[in-house]
């Protein structure tokens, strides 16, 4: 696991008690890593699915991207 794998990881952790879909999140969170190469194209991929996402699922994207940024 490289350190941007542990920053993700970390960030769930600290989102899940704020999030209402932890495990919906926690899905698209990996399935989007695994898809990316980086963490530039991670949250690029991200920040396309919360554009398209729906309350209240856009929110828990949102909290994740805050702990993210605070790690």
């Amino acid at each position: 696991m490289d350190n941007a794998e542990k920053l993700i990881e970390e960030a769930l952790f600290e989102a899940r008690p704020y999030v209402e879909y932890y495990d919906r999140l926690k899905s698209l969170v990996r399935n989007l890593w695994g898809k990316s190469g980086d963490m530039g194209e991670f949250l690029r991929l991200l920040n396309e699915e919360l554009k398209r996402a729906e309350e209240p699922f856009k929110t828990d994207i949102r909290i994740f991207l805050q702990k993210l940024e605070a790690l």
